[in-house]
C-alpha cells in the first residue's frame, strides 16, 4: 500500500499508543496474552478510530465493577458542559480539595476514568474533562492540532477550576496536559503522566518541506485525499462493531477483566454524532501526520513543576524505555513502574489511585516547607 493512505510507524507507536526517585509500586501477575506490537497499516487504522471514539447506545452496562471500587455510574447524557470558544465541552467534577484535572487519551473520555474519580474524590476535587472532539464533548469541524488541546485545557483551568491544581494525563491526554502544565506554569503544581503519547525530536531530521509541483497541488493530492476518505470511511464503518471495539482494547489492556460493556460503550457512543466521522477524517489524515513539531524534549525543557511517570511496561505501544528517557531528560521526576498496558488507570485502577496519592502527599509537604 503507499504511504499516500497510511500513518508512518513513528506516528503510530507515538500517538496511539501515543527520571530520581524510582520505585516500584506493587503489581499484580497475569499471563500476558501475545501483543501484535508491529500493526499494520490497516490495524492501525482499525485501532486508531476505536481510539478515536466511535456510536450508538445499546448495552444494558450490567458488568459489575472491579471489587472495592467504587465506579463513576455511566450517564448518556454526560455530567457537566461548559461553553468554550463557542463549543459545547464536557466535564465531570466531584469531591473537595486540591483540584486534579484529569485528561483521556486518544478516543476515549471522562468515562475512562471511572474508577479513579470517585477514589481521588474522598481527597481532592476532580475533574475530568473531554477533549474538543472525543467524547461527549463537541464534534467540531475545525483543524485539530496539539495546540488547540492546549489551548482548551489552559482555559478549562482559568474558567472552570480556578486555582493551582495538579494535571493528569494518559497517552495522547499525556502529551496534552504536558504542553497545557508548560502554558500556564503559575496555574499548575504537578504534573501526572499515564504511557503519555508524544515523540523526543530528531536532529538530523529536516526541518523544511520541499516546495509542491503543480501536479502535485492539483492533481495527485486531491486524488490522494479522495483515496483517504474511502479508505478510513470503510475502516470507521466496519471499527462501530462491538466485537471489532472489543478486541482491539484488549491488545492494550494485559488484563483484559475490565474490558467490558460499560468501556466498549462509552467508546461506542460519540460517534452517534453526525460530524464523527469527518472528525475521524481529520485526525487521521490532518493531526496524526503533521506532529513532529512538537516535541517532548522542546516542553520538558520548560516544564517547571514535579513530575510523575505511572507507566504500564507491558504497554504494546509505548514502553518503559520511553519513562527511562523522559526521567533522564526531566530530573524533577518520579517513576513508578506497573505491569499493565496502555491504560494503567483503568487496567490497575488501585495500584494507580494509591501511587498518585502518595505522590501528591508528597507533594503537600513539600509545599508546607
Amino acid at each position: 500500500m503507499s504511504s499516500s493512505c497510511a500513518v508512518s510507524p513513528s506516528v503510530r507507536t507515538e500517538f496511539l499508543n501515543p527520571i530520581s526517585n524510582r520505585f516500584f509500586a506493587p503489581s499484580r501477575n497475569y499471563h500476558r496474552p501475545r501483543s501484535k506490537c508491529e500493526m499494520n497499516r490497516r490495524g492501525f487504522a482499525l485501532k486508531g478510530i476505536v481510539a478515536s471514539g466511535v456510536s450508538v447506545v445499546g448495552s444494558s452496562l450490567t458488568t459489575e465493577p472491579v471489587q472495592g471500587l467504587e465506579r463513576l455510574p455511566f450517564k448518556p447524557e454526560g455530567y457537566n458542559f461548559w461553553t468554550w470558544r463557542g463549543r459545547k465541552i464536557h466535564y465531570v467534577v466531584q469531591g473537595e480539595g486540591l483540584p486534579i484535572v484529569l485528561i483521556h487519551g486518544f478516543g476515549a473520555s471522562a468515562f475512562h476514568w471511572r474508577y479513579n474519580i470517585p477514589e481521588l474524590a474522598k481527597n481532592y476535587k476532580v475533574y475530568a474533562v473531554d477533549l474538543l472532539g472525543f467524547g461527549w464533548s463537541e464534534k467540531a469541524i475545525i483543524e485539530y492540532d496539539a495546540m488547540i488541546w492546549r489551548d482548551q485545557v489552559v482555559d478549562f483551568l482559568k474558567e472552570i477550576v480556578k486555582e493551582p491544581a495538579v494535571l493528569v494525563g494518559n497517552s495522547l491526554g499525556g502529551f496534552t496536559a504536558l504542553v497545557s502544565a508548560v502554558g500556564l506554569p503559575e496555574q499548575v503544581v504537578g504534573l501526572a503522566l499515564l504511557n503519555s503519547a508524544g515523540q523526543f525530536g530528531d536532529t538530523k531530521a529536516k526541518t523544511t518541506k520541499p516546495e509542491e509541483t503543480v501536479l502535485q497541488k492539483f492533481i495527485l493530492k486531491p486524488l490522494k485525499q479522495i483515496f483517504q476518505r474511502l479508505i478510513l470511511g470503510v475502516l470507521f464503518w466496519q471499527a462501530k462493531q462491538s466485537a471489532r471495539i472489543e478486541s482491539v482494547l484488549k491488545t492494550v489492556y494485559i488484563n483484559t477483566s475490565n474490558v467490558d460493556d460499560y468501556l466498549v460503550e462509552t467508546i461506542k457512543f460519540p460517534a452517534n454524532d453526525p460530524n464523527a466521522g469527518e472528525v475521524y477524517y481529520r485526525l487521521m489524515t490532518r493531526f496524526m501526520l503533521n506532529q513532529t513539531e512538537y516535541t517532548l524534549d522542546s516542553f520538558l525543557s520548560k516544564l517547571t513543576c514535579p513530575l510523575l511517570l505511572l507507566w504500564g511496561d507491558l504497554d504494546p505501544w509505548v514502553g518503559p524505555a520511553k519513562a527511562t528517557r523522559i526521567k533522564e531528560f526531566y530530573p524533577n521526576t518520579t517513576l513508578v513502574n506497573l505491569q499493565a498496558g496502555h491504560c494503567p488507570h483503568d487496567e490497575v485502577p488501585e495500584l494507580v489511585n494509591k501511587a498518585l496519592e502518595d505522590w501528591l502527599s508528597t507533594l503537600a509537604a513539600k509545599s508546607s516547607l
